[in-house]
Order: structure tokens, then C-alpha cells, then sequence
């Protein structure tokens, strides 16, 4: 009995394993809680604005500096995570968020809020999701692409499901019990991550060892963050104002609001659908592709301005976008190695928060500066096209045991 029980050990401790998977799951699960919290704070904005007479700028705050917290500490968190694994970092990260959505739900003065909410919960989403990501690439060899796929979906649902359940929550309980329901909800269930995940068995995949400095410098990467830097900026551009171009060429408030629901669920489709096509193109290849689609996606919005037109641009957009996220660090693995994977997605993924802080600002002042959405999308369409030029001249590096490149 004792025999088997080693032999069972022996078995799942290795990449591809059933316990290769239930990390997918955890990870799943921490992209599902992080993302859906952080991008559920627009339906607190207007009851926390009622109750404390403040303006929306000064509200957005909170959802500003959780993020800029968030991607600032993910090189950190992703380093700890490396030395210790990412259980503690995971339930730390439980704690802060959990503690600081239900300390922002007894706030009396809103600036308190700046504290609680945007340290507490961009503290736990950089604990949370930069270590169960990376932990992740040293369990897969053979099924990486769909591992990675399965954790993408996990963000893609998040934003789909939490933001209406928070709006229900608000409307029966208000916005204090509703930070409070979250707060407990999201502890608990970044508990569970946390008593599943265990570093990855040893593997001598991908390119030779290098230290994390050299790595960040090399070509490789640096392309790759100059590209997610300008196609993520580009993105961000939609997000915030294709729901006013539609109401302004006619849509209703709902019709406009549903683009954006359709571009996150076609994500989700995209972010689970690399696997099989991961392995069929390439993951290099597949990853060029998704980017020069984004690009291409913005000149439907740009020339085509009806609301049927914007929802094919918004099915574009979102496969694209949804194939590109997930396959990021399939890429960089590609490319650096699996060796101070946390660190390296952590220094990766501030590149979103430079984008998330550019593509609005720049947008926003283009349309404003000329009147007319036109200036402001074709921004989007030529950084796009930048972001994919950033990446075109890079070959894959096939190493060793290494199945899935392109």
C-alpha cells in the first residue's frame, strides 16, 4: 500500500500530471477572483460618489491606484514567489484583498478608501496572480498552450460574471455589504488556490540559465514588452470609449454597454482555443497573428461605424485579443526560460500598466483636441500596427524537450 501511494506521488509530481492540471485549476480560479474584483469597481462608482459627494475623478482613483499597485509589485511578488513558492505569497494575497475590501465597507472618510481598497486589493491581485501564473509554467511541457488557455479564461470570466453579481449585491445589500460579501468571498476562495499549489517538479526545458538582468535586456524580450507596451495601449482605447462612439452613432446606453460583453466573452473563446491551435501554427507564429489582427480589428471600428460593424469589429477584437493574452507566456518561456518565471512575468506585465495609463490619456486628448472619434481610433489602428511591427523579426529558439513553438 505504501508503494503505491509513492508510486501515485511519483505520478502526479510531473509535468502533465493530474496535478499538473489542478494547478491550472488554481490558477484559473486566482485570474477569476483577481480580475474580477479589480474590474468590478465601475459598478461601485456611482452609489460611493451618491454617498460621499465626491466626482467621478476623484472616485476612479480607487480603481487607479489598485491597479498601478498591482502591476508596480508584480516583478516583487513574482521574485518572492520564485525563492519561497507560491502558496505564501497566494495567501497573503488572500488576506490583503479580502481585508481590504471589507475595510473599504466601513470607511467614514473616503480618502480612507485610497488605503483599504487600492493598497489592500492591488497588494493581493500582484500576490495572487503573477505566482499562480508563473507556477503554472513548470508544470506543462506537452499541454502548456491549453494550460495557459484555461488560466486566461479564468481572467476572461471573472470580468464577465463578478461585475453583474456585484451589481446585485449593491442593489440588495448596498456597496458596503457588497464589499463586504466580495471581500469574504475572495479571501476564502484565494485560500483554496493557496492549499493546492506546489512548485513544479524540476525540468531542464527551455533555453540555458540566465540571470533574470541579462534576460530583461536581451532582444527577445525586450521587443515583446515594446510590442504588449503599444498593442496593450492600443486596446485600452476601445475599452474605455467604444461604448460612447456607439451611443453617439445611435445605440442605446445597453446595446453600446453589450459591445464590450461580447468582445470579453469571444476572449474567453479565444483564450480557451490555444491549445489546439497553439500546437497546429505555432505558438510564436500564433502569437504574431493575434497581434496583427488587433490592429487589422480597428479599421472595421474606424471605416464601418454601425452598430452591426461594431459588433463584428468587437468579435475581431475579442478572439484576438483573447488568443494573444493567453499565449504570452508560452512565448516568454519560449524565448527566457522557465528560471525566475514569476520576476520575469511580473517585470513583463507593468507594461500593461503603462498601457492602461497611455491609451485612454492619449486617446481621450486626441478626441478632444479634433472633435471627432476618427483621430482617436486611427491612433488605435497605427499603434496596433507598431506593436505588431515590434514583434514580426523575431524567429522561435527550440530547445531541448520543447514541443510548442512556432
Amino acid at each position: 500500500m505504501t508503494a503505491l501511494a509513492t508510486d501515485l506521488a511519483k505520478e502526479t509530481a510531473v509535468p502533465d500530471s493530474p496535478k499538473a492540471w489542478r494547478m491550472a485549476g488554481a490558477a484559473f480560479t486566482a485570474g477569476f477572483v483577481v480580475l474580477g474584483i479589480v474590474y468590478s469597481f465601475g459598478v461601485f462608482l456611482q452609489p460611493m460618489t451618491d454617498e460621499f459627494g465626491v466626482g467621478r475623478a476623484a472616485a476612479s482613483a480607487f480603481y487607479a491606484i489598485a491597479s498601478f499597485v498591482w502591476y508596480m509589485l508584480g516583478p516583487f511578488s513574482g521574485h518572492v514567489s520564485d525563492r519561497i513558492g507560491p502558496r505564501i505569497m497566494v495567501c497573503l494575497g488572500a488576506v490583503m484583498m479580502g481585508a481590504g475590501l471589507v475595510l473599504t465597507a466601513f470607511i467614514e472618510q473616503f480618502w480612507v478608501g485610497y488605503l483599504t481598497y487600492g493598497m489592500g486589493v492591488g497588494i493581493g491581485a500582484a500576490c495572487a496572480f503573477v505566482p499562480t501564473l508563473a507556477n503554472l509554467g513548470g508544470w506543462f511541457v506537452r499541454r502548456r498552450n491549453t494550460a495557459f488557455g484555461i488560466a486566461a479564461a479564468g481572467t476572461g470570466c471573472g470580468m464577465l460574471m463578478i461585475p453583474p453579481f456585484a451589481a446585485i449585491l449593491i442593489d440588495r445589500f448596498g456597496w458596503r455589504g457588497a464589499n463586504i460579501t466580495l471581500g469574504i468571498g475572495s479571501a476564502l476562495l484565494l485560500l483554496a488556490c493557496a492549499c493546492v499549489l506546489a512548485p513544479p517538479p524540476k525540468t531542464i526545458e527551455g533555453p540555458s540559465e540566465r540571470r533574470l538582468v541579462s534576460v530583461i535586456r536581451s532582444r527577445p524580450f525586450a521587443m515583446m514588452y515594446l510590442s504588449w507596451t503599444l498593442a496593450t495601449t492600443a486596446l485600452f482605447i476601445p475599452f474605455v470609449f467604444l461604448p460612447q462612439f456607439a451611443v453617439s452613432h445611435g445605440a442605446s446606453p445597453l446595446a453600446a454597454s453589450a459591445l464590450l460583453s461580447i468582445l470579453g466573452a469571444v476572449s474567453v473563446v479565444g483564450r480557451l482555443g490555444i491549445g489546439f491551435l497553439g500546437d497546429r501554427i505555432g505558438s510564436l507564429r500564433l502569437f504574431k497573428s493575434a497581434t496583427l489582427a488587433m490592429a487589422a480589428s480597428y479599421a472595421i471600428w474606424l471605416t464601418l461605424p454601425g452598430y452591426y460593424s461594431l459588433v463584428v469589429f468587437s468579435l475581431c477584437l475579442g478572439l484576438a485579443y483573447g488568443i494573444r493574452i493567453a499565449l504570452v507566456p508560452t512565448v516568454l518561456i519560449e524565448f527566457c526560460g522557465l528560471q525566475n518565471l514569476g520576476a520575469l512575468l511580473g517585470v513583463f506585465f507593468t507594461a500593461t500598466g503603462i498601457a492602461s495609463v497611455i491609451g485612454p490619456l492619449l486617446a481621450g486628448y486626441i478626441i478632444d483636441y479634433t472633435g471627432d472619434y476618427f483621430w482617436g481610433i486611427a491612433t488605435a489602428v497605427v499603434v496596433g500596427l507598431l506593436g505588431f511591427f515590434a514583434v514580426v523579426g523575431l524567429k522561435p529558439e527550440r530547445s531541448a524537450g520543447q514541443g510548442n513553438t512556432g
